[in-house]
């Protein structure tokens, strides 16, 4: 194949061009020896061509000329003349539709006339020559409207000189052009847009030569107007429509020219369409080729010609073939296939933070240097220039010289802790000071400050304080680069705080600032570096395909220039002409792969015209245009004009109209056009929206095999909701042109008004795909999907930056995956890079700018009512709904009513959220209102605030007075709300937003901030909607943070990078070889550890220095996890350990990990200390990520199966543990104390969450007693399925093994009490700030996590959290909630079952330990016999432990005589089937008696009903499938006991009487909460302590009240009994209602405690009378009393 190969180090190669009206077909051999005797001839007509060339002499036309002879040309087929027919020949009234038609597809039909140019002006012959043979446009250099930030004017194009020496740089450039007066060289390069930001063609100065700029019109004969008329009436016509021809274009859009087209030229418009638009030709499908993405990738890879109809065979760089065909034909049928040779060359030049890098031949990267060798720069749109400009200014704020903004290293963290200690409680300090051989150790009070602390150490090394500067000093954590904070409390920082919780010495370092190390600071260079958002981004691994084989547009563009000189310079213009298109189709394909109409029928027009015979040229002529308004000129005379020439001219005039396309980026239509124009309002404005989507451009060839038809939905948004129903546009197939794309070209209208809009409107395109059903390769086509599939969604603003309204043409970046994401706005599928397609829609360009103006506000007008002036009941209402939880639960009439009462809650600041959401709208005419209110009302506190940056509050200036007011929040409360912020600026519409300035504020003046900002940007940089946007607010945070820190992410980003690649060789491995592996591979990270030291990405003050390799190791979970040891760089430091994952979404854990973090903040404010385990996560990329490991903790399971793999159902496993590592009594006392705590605080969030698949391996235990979840991929009330069973049925995991450590044995005891009360103490604190945690999750749901992706999902956190119920109700629910949990048989269950599963148990073993709990041992029918029949016989009651009845089971089996008995329980039988729903849980067994019992005096009519049921239950259990009815849990259930022999048969004695014991020692104490509200009288039994009984016997206590006087006892209120225990919690509220106060105080509360008594009378316990007027009824009493032997009803 040909190739041309220029100086600047590319190549232009050319394809071929056969003549598609071939009727007869050429096989392959056929072909390929045609191209061996064209390319035989072509070498001999080579050197006759170089002798006729006569160039001149001069150094500049002698490497020219060398260029031109590297040649080698390609078979070209061109179409002679002779046969071409012209319109005035034909009879038009004898022609068939079909016949018409058959003429119209012919290319060569009337290719004599001369192209119509009814749009682009052509440039006159000497302009021609001086455009092209003398170019004057420098390399690098557009007209205007390509420029940058800057305006630029263009001058006027003079007559220049070429240069008589021209030379090549190093780098590829070539200066023949000499450059216009412009005060600095602008270039063009291909920055990744945000879908926000669009490219408006907005009319640029006007493109003038000297003298005017004639027009080609062509001679329309009448012959020739009636053929037109009968084309417009042709089915393909019709079919088709009218196609957008250059002069609808020019009525549409502005273009490079102020000049008037005659009105003539509409009437010929239908000229056109004789070409046919390639658009509308039939769609091409199954094509078995390479894209424009592969193209783009492979430097030298051919693109195809789309008018060419041989397709071809290409050869890649290394000699491999590849086939190009469309299903095995071309696309005129004949068979034709042709090989290529390219000769690539080694030189590679690539695009490297924007700037143009050369590998010198000993393989280093270098810049070129100098001022002769100019630097690409990225021409960026007004708004990203806006807002660089703006970050520059913030910048300023924070000079390097600022050490308290700059200080180089990192702050600890601090959390406000009320000290349940007291102010007194004091810590031992160890403190490193250098010259001191031992540290200098005492204690102090954690109530000192930090400068308190410093002052006490340097008391060791100085004599006199006043000589020294105590400032200057800073004390740094031992094993960390951080340090604490000076003017805060010792023990407020989480360091210290942590320390105490793990009770582990306190180590100190004492350094002056100069000593610390500092290399994160910025430095005035920094501070001197301007802000570029795409010059450090080449560090960041792009999650999208990105074009490597792109050319900078300027290099494509010269060598367009050198192919259209060449082509008007030689005289076979045939081949030059195809390079010409070639050319014209880089540049096309640099700039995206979009293709205008202009270039389209311009390429058309000129490949029509190089076949026009050379001796009729003269036939066409040059007429000049009219008079053009702005300037006057003369009608020029008739002129000959090469018809090639004019077909260039047309088509250079169309590529600049899609440069200035591409450059005008976001100019807002002000600053584009003429300073004349009219400004008009937008709330004047009658008009309604409309636009015209017009096409897709840049389609993949997957697309085209796998999708059929694609249509948009477009739909028009604020706040979250839609202002209109969306609309649907055609459904259309894919066209080809130079590239794959999707034309609708359809007039969208949206029946609004513009003045209805408001400023924060959203134009929302999303683009679906029909699947092709006879394809078999589309996306999981095992599947058999049919319905459409949404391929990729982009939004636009309808007002820019400047508030104008969006006018012109748009191109917008619309970002998809390879295989489509069903939710837009998620993250692509694992293993998918993103890819973009650019979608063109046309805006109207009025002859006026509209502009929203905002609405004047009068400040002095101040409106305040006072709430105490509505009616009662008006009152009321308004408060119950400020005092609802969030505007979430509001109806539309609490909405109008509150907002018709919004003066009136300026007293409530915290309801401004549930106001703003319940305005009406957010129209023009409204806003004066809501403006005014929003001056007036109380500043929020910063985390109310934070509910103003959700998705339902767009309005900019609400939006700007949210971060004013959350600018009040400390850094370290910042930190941990981050994740936050970041998905809060999807809801930005404008990239120099509050928000944005807001947190790179905030990261300027915190590291902590900057690193976790870095790590939390990044990873949504997988984000298909957003992730552009993300990416530049990612490129401001690298250019302002200084090199010290770009160099420390840099380093752990290739860490993670490192990382990744080991587990996922170390995950591929068989189990076998996975330790080699790792070890293998592990070298490789150790090699990057040698080079530098890097810190930790989940924790930067940890500094790594080198691997442990023999400590790291693997898990054996199914993600096959890396345990990673690194070497602390700090010598006084520990062992740095991490888990490594891959295979996982981390994101999920992150946030479940974040909210435990923040209730432990809410608890430890509140001053009670749960001793949390919070430990770090953090994802570092798509299914990736790292996580802190808990030192000297394992999961409950391996402490569980210790004890055999029934250990989850023993209740000492965990005691016993915890014994063994804490040995003494006091350090055990401890530890369970830790658990007590720590599980108080588990059993809280993980019900407030809802996290489920709760089993013991992801359920851990520390030594030191504290215990904590992992593995947070099920929460928001997502259960786990084990088939159908829900295996979370518990409401958390409170099992009785934890019970056990909790009471300290196997009877409850007052620290269960405890544990109670620390339950609902939480619970409770939580509960108060349920709108916090409901906008915490409401915000992160656009992050495309699979568990929480609407407001539905938000419902759990709300129902669990009660919001609307009082303290002591929730106290109540909660307690009941423990009390299920605790009897829940189904979380040992799931236990076992997770033991058996990861023992890789099958089956249940004969003879191991027992599977049910009332069963010693398993038995099976081997050992018993099968049985015969079954049944349940009768039943007995019982009295021991309590009254119950126990049923008698009749059992015969095979070979037996005589009928056995056993004896069960209704509880045992229970069990049984429990137990088989967990083994057999595909089977259908049969249903189970419902447990709920009638009363107390019907118990032996429920044992009567049960008896029959039970008999029921076995007859179908028996005979269901042998698999179920003859396994061993069955026949241990029938296996006789030793209880079973000694029962049978023995009926109870009748003498054991009821008998009450005598009166004697009274003790204990009732835990009371009286409150009364709404004429009711709440009385919540608490709990009871230390209850003493006469036989010492564990009593069965429950209480009794009445209010006295009663006479006939109708305030008798009872709670539940409690078993077996002298420490009973109830929780229980006993009401009476209808009682006032003064009716109340007359009445005494008398409260007695009995024990219930199955085989005799209750008895007392004891008993307390409490006056009613001695009670505070106004507000809630909480307190212990002792009980007495007072006399009781």
């Amino acid at each position: 194949m040909a190739q041309i190969s220029s100086n600047n180090g590319f190549k232009q190669c050319s394809s071929s061009h056969v003549e598609p009206t071939k009727t007869k077909d050429v096989d392959k051999e056929e072909a390929l020896q045609m191209e061996a005797e064209a390319l035989a001839k072509l070498q001999k007509d080579k050197q006759v061509t170089e002798n006729q060339r006569g160039f001149e002499s001069s150094s500049s036309t002698r490497q020219k000329a060398q260029v031109y002879n590297k040649q080698d040309y390609d078979l070209m087929v061109f179409p002679e003349s002779d046969t071409q027919k012209r319109a005035v020949d034909i009879d038009v009234e004898k022609l068939t539709q079909a016949e018409l038609e058959k003429l119209l597809l012919d290319d060569s039909f009337e290719t004599r006339k001369t192209p119509v140019l009814p749009v682009t002006p052509v440039l006159s012959p000497s302009f021609s020559a001086q455009l092209y043979l003398r170019p004057t446009i420098q390399r690098g250099q557009w007209p205007t409207g390509l420029s940058g930030p800057s305006t630029y004017t263009l001058p006027s194009i003079c007559q220049s000189t070429y240069s008589s020496k021209q030379s090549a740089f190093q780098n590829g450039f070539n200066p023949r052009m000499p450059s216009f007066p412009s005060t600095e060289p602008i270039y063009l390069s291909l920055p990744r847009q945000s879908p926000y930001f669009s490219y408006p063609l907005t009319p640029g100065t006007p493109f003038h030569p000297p003298g005017s700029l004639p027009i080609y019109r062509p001679v329309i004969s009448p012959d020739m107007a009636k053929l037109f008329d009968k084309i417009a009436s042709t089915s393909e016509f019709l079919k088709n429509g009218k196609a957008r021809t250059d002069l609808e274009i020019t009525n549409s859009k502005a273009t490079i020219s102020n000049l008037q087209v005659s009105p003539k030229s509409e009437d010929i418009s239908k000229f056109d369409w004789l070409d046919l638009d390639p658009l509308s030709k039939p769609k091409v499908d199954n094509v078995e080729a390479l894209g424009h993405e592969e193209e783009t990738n492979v430097p030298g890879l051919l693109a195809e010609d789309p008018w060419d109809a041989v397709l071809l065979e290409e050869r890649s760089p290394a000699s491999c073939h590849l086939e190009r065909k469309v299903n095995g034909k071309s696309l005129s049928g004949t068979m034709v296939t042709r090989s290529q040779s390219l000769n690539i060359r080694t030189t590679q030049l690539i695009k490297v933070q924007g700037q143009i890098s050369q590998k010198d031949p000993k393989g280093t990267s270098s810049l070129p240097i100098g001022s002769s060798l100019l630097q690409e720069i990225e021409v960026q749109n007004e708004e990203v220039a806006a807002f660089c400009q703006s970050i520059t200014k913030l910048k300023t704020n924070f000079p390097y010289t600022n050490h308290r903004t700059n200080p180089g290293y990192l702050l600890s963290p601090v959390t406000v802790q009320r000290n349940v200690c007291g102010e007194n409680a004091s810590v031992k300090v160890s403190i490193e000071i250098e010259g001191f051989q031992l540290p200098v150790t005492f204690t102090c009070d954690v109530s000192s400050t930090v400068d308190i602390i410093i002052m006490q150490a340097l008391c060791w090394v100085h004599d006199d304080l006043n000589q020294v500067d105590v400032g200057s000093y800073v004390l740094k954590v031992c094993g960390q680069e951080e340090v604490l904070q000076n003017n805060h409390c010792l023990g407020s920082h989480e360091y210290i705080q942590n320390c105490r919780k793990w009770d582990t010495e306190i180590k100190l370092q004492l350094l002056t600032f100069s000593a610390m190390c500092q290399n994160l600071s910025r430095t005035a260079e920094d501070d001197e570096t301007p802000v570029d958002l795409n010059k450090h981004l080449h560090q960041v691994e792009k999650p999208y395909k990105e074009v490597t084989a792109r050319h900078p547009v300027e290099e494509l563009l010269d060598s367009y220039h050198n192919q259209v000189e060449l082509a008007l310079r030689i005289e076979n213009q045939h081949r030059a002409v195809d390079q010409v298109i070639k050319a014209a189709r880089k540049i096309c394909s640099a700039l995206d792969g979009v293709e205008t109409v202009a270039i389209t029928e311009s390429v058309k027009k000129l490949k029509r015209a190089v076949n026009l015979p050379r001796s009729k040229s003269a036939d066409v002529t040059l007429l000049s245009g009219k008079e053009d308004n702005n300037k006057s000129s003369s009608r020029g005379s008739l002129n000959p004009e090469n018809p090639v020439q004019v077909s260039l001219d047309q088509l250079t005039a169309a590529i600049y109209d899609l440069l200035r396309l591409h450059g005008n980026s976001g100019r807002s239509p002000a600053d584009c056009t003429q300073s004349n124009r009219n400004i008009k309002e937008a709330w004047t404005t009658m008009e309604q929206l409309q636009f015209t989507v017009f096409a897709a451009h840049g389609i993949s060839s997957n697309w085209v095999s796998n999708y059929e038809k694609y249509y948009l939905i477009c739909s028009l948004s604020h706040n979250g909701k839609d202002l209109f129903k969306p609309i649907q546009s055609k459904k259309v197939g894919t066209y080809k042109n130079f590239f794959y794309l999707i034309k609708w070209d359809e007039l969208i209208i949206f029946p609004i008004q513009i003045s209805q809009l408001p400023l924060e409107s959203l134009l929302h395109l999303t683009l679906f795909g029909i699947l092709n059903q006879s394809s078999g390769s589309s996306p999981d086509s095992n599947k058999q999907r049919k319905g459409p599939e949404a391929l990729g969604k982009v939004s636009l603003p309808l007002f820019d930056f400047k508030r104008f309204l969006t006018c012109g043409t748009k191109l917008l970046y619309l970002w998809t995956s390879s295989h489509a994401n069903p939710v837009p706005g998620t993250v692509p599928k694992k293993g998918c890079m993103m890819e973009r397609i650019v979608l063109q829609v046309d805006f109207p360009s009025p002859t006026f700018d509209i502009i929203y103006t905002t609405p004047q506000v009068d400040r002095s007008i101040v409106q305040q009512h006072d709430l105490e002036t509505l009616e009662n009941d008006i009152k009321e209402k308004l408060l119950d709904i400020l005092h609802k939880d969030s505007s979430l639960g509001l109806s539309k009439e609490d909405k109008a009513f509150l907002w018709e009462k919004r003066y009136y809650c300026l007293k409530y600041p915290n309801c401004l959220p549930k106001v703003l959401a319940s305005a009406p709208n957010w129209k023009w005419v409204n806003l004066a209102k809501t403006y005014s209110l929003l001056q007036q009302w109380p500043p929020l506190q910063p985390l109310t605030a934070l509910e103003l940056l959700d998705s339902k509050f767009a309005d900019q200036e609400v939006r700007s007075q949210a971060v004013t007011w959350i600018e009040a929040i400390s850094d370290d409360e910042l930190t941990d709300l981050l994740p936050q912020f970041v998905q809060a600026l999807k809801y930005e519409i404008y990239l120099n937003s509050s928000l944005v300035r807001f947190l790179l504020s905030r990261a300027l003046g915190n590291i902590q901030i900057a690193h976790n900002l870095y790590w939390l940007l990044k990873d949504a940089l997988h984000d298909a909607q957003f992730g552009a946007r993300y990416e530049q607010v990612l490129g401001a945070l690298l250019s302002v943070g200084g090199k010290g820190l770009r160099e420390e992410l840099l380093k752990q980003t290739k860490l993670v990078q490192l990382l990744g690649g080991v587990a996922e060789k170390v995950r591929q491995a068989s189990g076998s070889s996975r330790q080699v592996v790792l070890q293998r591979s592990m070298e490789r990270v150790q090699s990057f550890f040698l080079r530098n030291k890097c810190r930790l990405p989940l924790n930067p003050s940890l500094v790594a220095k080198e691997l442990n390799i023999k400590s790291c190791s693997f898990f054996s979970s199914n993600a096959v996890p890396l345990r990673v040891t690194m070497v602390n760089a700090d010598p006084m430091g520990e062992e740095i350990n991490v888990m490594f994952k891959v295979g996982e979404d981390l994101r999920q854990d992150m946030l479940a990990l974040q909210m435990i973090k923040i209730m432990d903040k809410i608890w430890l404010k509140e001053g009670l200390d749960l001793r949390m385990v919070i430990f770090k996560c953090l994802s570092t990329g798509r299914d990736r990520g790292m996580v802190e490991l808990v030192p000297a903790s394992d999961t409950l399971r391996k402490i569980q199966v210790e004890y055999g793999v029934t250990g989850s159902f023993k209740d000492k496993p965990l005691a016993e543990w915890l014994r063994k590592y804490n040995p003494s009594e006091e350090e055990y006392e401890k530890a369970s104390e830790n658990f007590i705590y720590s599980c108080a605080g588990c059993c809280v969030a993980t019900y407030v969450l809802g996290i489920c698949d709760r089993h013991n391996d992801n359920i851990m235990l520390r030594s030191t007693g504290h215990m904590f979840h992992i593995d947070f991929g099920k929460f928001l009330g997502h259960a786990q399925m084990f088939g159908s069973f829900k295996r979370d049925r518990a409401p958390f995991v409170l099992t009785s093994d934890m019970a056990y450590v909790i009471n300290g044995g196997e009877k409850p005891t007052i620290r269960f009490q405890l544990f109670v009360d620390l339950c609902c103490q939480a619970y409770n604190l939580i509960r108060k700030r349920t709108n916090l945690f409901l906008n915490l999750l409401s915000l992160m749901i656009p992050s495309g996590l699979p568990e929480l992706t609407s407001i539905q999902d938000l419902k759990y956190v709300r129902d669990a959290l009660q919001p609307q119920t009082t303290d002591a109700e929730a106290t109540i629910f909660f307690t009941r909630l423990i009390e299920s949990s605790l009897g829940s048989i189904a979380t040992k269950f799931n236990f076992f079952i997770h033991n058996l599963a990861q023992l890789r148990f099958s089956g249940i073993p004969s003879n191991d330990e027992p599977i049910l709990s009332f069963s010693p041992k398993t038995y099976s029918f081997r050992q018993d016999g099968r049985i015969k029949e079954v049944s349940v016989f009768t039943y007995h009651k019982k009295y021991n432990p309590d009254k119950h009845y126990i049923y008698v089971v009749r059992i015969l089996r095979e070979g037996q005589l005589e009928p056995s008995f056993v004896f069960r329980t209704f509880d045992e039988f229970q069990e049984l089937h429990n137990k088989l729903s967990i083994i057999f849980p595909l089977w259908k067994l049969p249903g189970f008696p419902n447990k709920m019992v009638l009363g107390r005096t019907h118990i032996k009519d429920v044992a009567a009903k049960r008896k029959i049921e039970l008999n029921s239950y076995l007859q179908s259990l028996m005979s269901a499938s042998t698999d179920v009815a003859e396994c061993d849990l069955v026949c241990t259930f029938f296996h006789p006991l030793l209880r079973d022999e000694k029962a049978e048969g023995i009926a109870r004695s009748a003498d054991a009487g009821p008998f009450s014991p005598t009166p004697g020692q009274i003790g204990g104490a009732v835990k009371l909460s009286v409150s009364y509200r709404n004429g009711t009288l709440f009385i919540m039994v608490m709990h009871i302590k230390d209850l003493v009984t006469e036989d010492g016997a564990d009593p069965n206590p429950y209480v009794k009240t009445y209010l006295l006087p009663d006479t006939h006892k109708t305030s008798k209120r009872k709670t539940k009994i409690s078993r077996k225990t002298r420490n009973p919690t109830f929780n229980e509220m006993l009401v009476y209602s209808g009682y006032s106060k003064e009716t109340l105080r007359q009445r005494k509360l008398q409260l007695s405690v009995l024990s219930a008594e199955s085989l005799r009378e209750n008895f007392f316990l004891g008993g307390i009378t409490l006056p009613l007027k001695d009670f505070n009824l106004s507000k809630e009493t909480v307190k212990w009393y002792q009980l007495t032997a007072a006399t009781y009803l």
